[in-house]
């Protein structure tokens, strides 16, 4: 059965709304049997540097760890590529059948489109 848990920093720092937020698009997509994995975009916005950050929702429905170790993400639309970056975040661990959350930071990448993207993750 597929488990909802945060990162512990996340768990100390995170609003009342967006944990709501989080648990509430975890219940609608918990189980989808589509895809192993699935990252769920949650929301996108721009920092004080002007960098992307782009929320979502990591389901791992696998029996086996998933990692981040030298992976490839791009944040698309429909039409195009917004942004894209190799992540190297070792201590970024998923366990089988767990969904987390996580930001990933795009240095040198701004959206001003409210509609939110899709992350491939290769």
């Amino acid at each position: 059965m597929q488990q909802l848990q945060f990162e512990e920093k996340w768990d100390k720092t995170i609003s009342d709304q967006d944990r709501r937020k989080i648990e509430e698009v975890f219940e609608e997509t918990k189980n989808h049997d589509d895809f192993e994995f699935e990252p769920v975009t949650l929301w996108q916005a721009n920092n004080h540097k002007d960098e992307l950050l782009v929320t979502a929702l990591l389901h791992n429905r696998s029996d086996k760890t998933v990692s981040f170790n030298d992976v490839h993400i791009t944040y698309k639309t429909l039409d195009a590529p917004i942004a894209e970056r190799d992540f190297n975040i070792p201590r970024l661990q998923i366990p089988p059948t767990t969904s987390m959350p996580w930001t990933f930071i795009f240095p040198d990448s701004k959206v001003d489109d409210p509609t939110l993207g899709v992350l491939n993750i290769t």
